[in-house]
């Protein structure tokens, strides 16, 4: 047998969010969520996340009073709430061992702040599960995945008001009890440092709805939240299910100085210290030295409850999981070269990788890096549960779409993970590629910008059959998944 196989057990699959995938949102009792009102910008660079995605009060009010669903592609997605059975069953096909998805919060509290939960929803996640269950595949399923209630802008601070954590435990408490025996792994926030980067997708946070001055104040609040929610989460999870796993959520960002400048190292180590701040609140159960030392330089004071750092300290999660695209370079002078863009942040190019058609940097090695040093900074099973290449596929004369450049990014991944298998010792329970079924993009929300196996047919303004296409990549992944890994070494 080769070395260079994967674990017994490895859990190959792929990954979705309700709020880019599922469309129905104004069925079956579902309330807003913050995806629901952000708009496609055509005319804005798909490269400036941060532009696409600002919002103020005034466009939610607009995006509510516009019932065409054409600009808000969320509202749509993939229609994945009319054809779930058709793509579990091609999920099946594929050889899935896991599939990663969330819960819409609103498809189960409307407004976060409901008595009771809405049974339609309810049911609805019931059937998905059952016909995971059916088909032998395990979901990986995350509580809350860029999509709070919008009540909780509209009548709250988002995650800066304390309420949210209470309102956040009781929804746990009704999915975990509900769902005991169907799911075992659980994660509590997607990418919970994006709080820094996006608060209104992450925290629903409008800073003009904040006094002048204090919107950074409330991002770091709703940033301490979220880890205490996490905690209760891990903590109710654990009691409703038994032998069930509750892991964090990282976005891995793997920074390299630009130059052997001690200043550019520095850099790197300090941007590589601001992302794992987040990971490290959630395994040790307490703030790092670095990230107190940050608030206190920004004249940020956490108000907390008495029991906070008791109940964090208590709960820690049981692995960790990430998403990883791309790397990027750090400067002491960034402004003097050339940006990348890498998921929601832009850093420095790195002059010795290709890049994406969304100016992502390409660097499978970068995750090999990445999963070294995760292992060794905790100690604990990680999971990677975002990895992909977002391209514009195009149906060929031969009605098939030839997807080679997704095949040879996803296989270089592959075989590295592998690497830190065999040769670094890394414990990794599996592999979920990003957006396995066509689905908007979280960014740009374009339907262009396409990660999946299976090709949606509509395009970014909502047109389209959505018919399902197995592309080439779907059978290529499904003799992966067959052989345990083993095809990458042919």
């Amino acid at each position: 047998m080769s070395n260079k196989r994967f674990p017994e057990g490895f859990l190959w699959g792929g990954a979705t969010a309700a709020n880019q995938i599922e469309g129905a949102y104004n069925l079956d009792g579902k309330g807003l969520s913050v995806a629901d009102v952000t708009r496609f910008k055509p005319h804005v660079s798909v490269e400036d996340y941060k532009k696409n995605n600002h919002i103020t009060t005034q466009e939610i009010m607009e995006a509510l009073e516009d019932s065409d669903p054409t600009l808000y592609a969320k509202r749509r997605g993939a229609q994945h709430y009319e054809h779930m059975k058709e793509d579990i069953a091609l999920l099946k096909e594929m050889g899935f061992k896991v599939y990663r998805l969330s819960i819409a919060w609103s498809r189960i509290f409307p407004n976060a702040d409901d008595e009771f939960p809405n049974e339609a929803g309810l049911q609805f996640y019931e059937d998905l599960f059952k016909e995971c269950k059916k088909h032998q595949i395990e979901p990986l399923v995350t509580m809350s995945h860029y999509e709070p209630p919008l009540n909780l802008v509209l009548n709250y601070d988002g995650w800066a008001s304390r309420e949210v954590v209470d309102m956040f435990v009781k929804y746990v408490d009704v999915i975990t009890k509900r769902y005991k025996n169907y799911v075992k792994y659980w994660l509590t926030f997607n990418e919970v440092d994006s709080m820094i980067r996006h608060p209104f997708t992450t925290g629903a946070l409008v800073e003009d709805r904040f006094e002048e001055g204090t919107f950074d104040q409330a991002i770091y609040q709703a940033m301490h939240h979220q880890f205490v929610a996490s905690a209760l989460a891990t903590k109710i999870t654990h009691e409703n299910i038994p032998g069930s796993m509750v892991g964090c959520m990282l976005t891995k960002m793997t920074f390299y100085p630009f130059t052997p400048n001690p200043l550019d190292v520095l850099k790197a180590q300090k941007q590589a210290r601001d992302n794992y701040a987040f990971a490290d609140a959630q395994v040790f159960g307490e703030y790092p030295a670095y990230l107190k030392a940050h608030l206190a330089l920004k004249g940020i004071e956490i108000k907390k409850e008495a029991t906070d750092d008791e109940v964090m300290k208590m709960y820690p999660v049981d692995f960790v999981s990430f998403s990883y695209y791309s790397s990027s370079c750090s400067s002491a002078n960034p402004q003097l070269l050339a940006e990348a863009s890498n998921n929601t942040f832009k850093g420095v190019k790195n002059p010795h990788l290709p890049t994406s058609a969304w100016g992502w940097q390409i660097d499978p090695v970068g995750l090999r890096i990445s999963l070294v040093d995760l292992y060794d900074r905790y100690r604990l099973p990680l999971f990677i549960v975002e990895n992909g290449l977002g391209a514009h596929d195009e149906i060929s004369s031969d009605g098939k779409i030839h997807d080679d450049y997704r095949i040879e990014y996803l296989k270089e991944h592959c075989k590295v993970m592998s690497d830190a298998i065999v040769e670094d010792g890394v414990e990794l329970l599996g592999y979920t590629t990003w957006g396995c079924i066509d689905l908007v993009s979280a960014s740009t929300n374009q339907m262009s910008k396409r990660y999946g196996f299976i090709y949606v047919d509509v395009d970014d303004y909502g047109k389209g059959t959505f018919n399902r296409l197995k592309k080439d990549s779907f059978y290529w992944y499904k003799e992966v998944i067959e052989t345990n890994g083993e095809s990458l070494f042919k």
